[in-house]
């Protein structure tokens, strides 16, 4: 096996590892709480689904990118939710049963939204965009529903064994994620430099920005709430971002402009958390679960 196939593996496989311990944590009423909050949920989708592929197209025409650029910044915006975010979104003081449920269902929708945007988006740019709808539920069933949903039974049939294993399964998932993530960041990064001294790097700040601000602003007055939705609206999924963009274009700009994008996110995600945490502190006995 090539170190390549290597490095993709053990990211693959921290992901997995991940949203599995995002089950064993989780806490009941995960699915209760979206089916009690349908308009935050339709707010959500909103946002995911249709404002950040606009601000996409929007981006794409104002700044006249290279193709493989415009391709990945599309592919992005069309991406649900990163496996690694609910982590995030819960220790930012957020809703970890909102955050869990919408990674799932915005995945779950995802299998449909993707193949229909992406025609519907090669149609207004005039190049033919496409992947199988079969390619995008395997990426979400592998990645996000199977291991999620093994958790949460590990979490209903045996609580004791699930508060055992929560632990030492969050580990292992970020020992994977730096043996995978660190050789790609070198493996990319002269690309990434080059990509970042033009306007790329301007427009994924802005994407990140304003997706940001719309999540935030429709996440409505709930703090809990607000700062999932805002952390969620910016954030995509960069195995499926990249499964789109590689299935259009094979350019090697294609995955450093999602490398670009992931380091713009934590930064710009960084700053959100530590303004959302100064406004509303998490209370020092008891996080909020619901």
């Amino acid at each position: 096996m090539e170190s390549k196939q290597i490095i993709i593996l053990a990211l693959q496989i921290s992901i997995w590892v991940t949203v599995l311990s995002f089950g064993l944590k989780a806490q009941r009423g995960v699915t209760a709480y979206l089916a009690r909050n349908t308009n935050l949920l339709a707010r959500a989708i909103v946002a995911m689904l249709v404002v950040m592929p606009v601000v996409a197209i929007i981006l794409a025409r104002v700044f006249d990118f290279d193709p493989n650029v415009e391709v990945a910044l599309i592919a992005l915006s069309l991406a649900p939710i990163p496996p690694l975010l609910p982590g995030k979104e819960t220790k930012a003081g957020g809703s970890s049963a909102f955050a869990i449920g919408l990674m799932a269902v915005l995945g779950l929708l995802s299998i449909v939204t993707i193949p229909a945007s992406l025609e519907l988006l090669g149609r207004l740019f005039g190049t033919p965009l496409q992947m199988p709808p079969a390619g995008v539920a395997g990426v979400i069933l592998k990645s996000i529903i199977a291991p999620l949903l093994l958790g949460l039974a590990v979490r209903g049939f045996a609580p004791a064994l699930a508060d055992r294993l929560a632990g030492p399964v969050s580990k292992l998932a970020g020992v994977l994620l730096l043996l995978g993530a660190v050789p790609l960041l070198i493996a990319v990064l002269p690309t990434v430099l080059q990509l970042a001294s033009g306007g790329t790097l301007l427009a994924i700040v802005l994407f990140n920005v304003i997706g940001l601000t719309v999540g935030h602003l429709m996440g409505g007055p709930d703090p809990d709430q607000a700062v999932v939705l805002g952390l969620s609206t910016a954030s995509r999924h960069p195995m499926i971002a990249v499964s789109i963009a590689m299935a259009n274009r094979s350019d090697p700009r294609v995955g450093a402009t999602i490398v670009l994008a992931l380091l713009v996110n934590a930064v710009v995600g960084g700053v959100y958390v530590a303004w959302h945490r100064r406004q509303h502190p998490i209370p020092a006995v008891g996080v909020r679960h619901a």
